[in-house]
């Protein structure tokens, strides 16, 4: 069997799971997440692009109904027992067969949670399975439940995001060397995804973002390579990915020599995440350090030129987005603990002069300051 954490750690996380359930008088929730199946059972698979759903009873025990493509994968990669497969047929309808499934586990009538606010329930099957489930029993949006006890990582998981980091690291290492006019970004992002793999790393949950000339002031991969020139900013936002959990990094380097813009920019951009660094304690929620990147780059004047985010929790995460919950925005009461794995980017793109300048690493909370898990400086790269 592939799992990547030892039978305990499962059962230590099933058993937060019955405590938040009984809380919240719950007696059985109905999880569609890919990140909630990865973190209670081990699952691994991208076949939650298809309806799938584990069922966890208020007792702890389990079932997952998934396509006869996963039943293998669940038997293989996880600690799920019980497996039933809903049959691939024209006009098939498997909110259908977890109905009937429910039905079987003698939950008519009874107090359901539902994970709604995931990539893996379409709005289309969400649709067909608030039809099924309207007269079946209470149905009740438990969408946050799991996704907040994977905000806390435990000692194990705070392993698999060092590993990461390091991958991250390694990446950027791999990629500096290519740097320079002419460089190619196809190979630049070649070396750094090679050297994850050569790691034992994994695929992102996202792509890779990459970016120079007028692209580097895009936050989102785009399809297009083009090279270097002389005096060039090229943007880069990546992650080292271990057992699917992640520690994103991001960085504007440039080649030839550093415009005037260009290093204002950077000293704003790297104000502000020491100061978000500064914030990043117990005694602060997630909007406190928003605020704190926030002030910094009105301080530099530069308001209209940083996003209305500066950064989100990471952790296991599964395509489409490695960004996790909760955020750093303006407002955000949820409070900073020890034990989180936060990544924090500072974005700042000047349409005006299309100039362009991030920085970005993860972090590890603790009782005190925030520990950067990256083993990189924060100096600005001139190639």
């Amino acid at each position: 069997m592939a799992l990547h954490f030892e039978r305990s750690e499962f059962d230590a996380r099933r058993d937060r799971l019955i405590i938040e359930m009984a809380e919240r008088k719950l007696d059985a929730i109905l999880l569609f997440a890919q990140e909630s199946m990865y973190w209670l059972t081990g699952y691994d698979t991208f076949g939650f692009c298809f309806f799938q759903c584990l069922v966890m009873k208020a007792d702890g025990s389990m079932i997952l109904l998934t396509r006869s493509a996963d039943l293998r994968q669940a038997r293989h990669t996880s600690t799920i027992d019980n497996i039933v497969v809903w049959t691939d047929r024209a006009d098939a309808n498997p909110t259908t067969d977890l109905r009937n499934l429910l039905n079987d586990l003698d939950l008519l009538g009874a107090r359901i949670g539902v994970e709604y606010d995931t990539h893996g329930l379409t709005a289309f099957n969400g649709r067909r399975l608030d039809e099924q489930l309207h007269s079946f029993g209470q149905i009740v949006d438990a969408s946050g439940i799991v996704g907040r006890l994977r905000l806390f990582k435990s000692p194990a998981e705070i392993a698999k995001a060092e590993k990461a980091a390091s991958l991250s690291d390694d990446a950027l290492e791999a990629a500096l060397p290519l740097i320079k006019q002419g460089g190619d970004e196809a190979k630049i992002l070649a070396a750094m995804q090679g050297a994850i793999f050569a790691g034992g790393g994994d695929y992102p949950a996202n792509e890779f973002i990459i970016g120079s000339g007028v692209d580097a002031l895009l936050c989102r991969y785009k399809s297009g390579r083009r090279k270097l020139t002389k005096n060039d900013q090229l943007t880069l936002e990546w992650a080292g990915v271990f057992n699917h959990y992640h520690a994103p990094m991001m960085r504007t380097v440039l080649t030839g020599k550093a415009s005037k813009r260009h290093q204002e920019l950077f000293e704003a951009a790297r104000d502000a995440l020491i100061a978000v660094e500064k914030a990043m304690t117990s005694d602060n929620t997630f909007g406190d350090v928003f605020d704190a990147h926030a002030r910094t780059m009105e301080a530099h004047g530069l308001t209209k030129h940083r996003l209305n985010a500066c950064g989100y929790s990471v952790g296991a995460r599964f395509t489409p987005s490695w960004m996790d919950m909760p955020m750093f925005f303006q407002g955000n009461a949820e409070p900073i603990a020890p034990n989180m794995t936060l990544f924090a980017h500072m974005i700042i793109m000047d349409s005006e002069t299309e100039t362009a300048m991030t920085l970005g690493r993860t972090y590890l909370t603790t009782e005190s300051e925030p520990k950067s898990l990256s083993r990189l400086d924060l100096d600005l790269i001139v190639k």
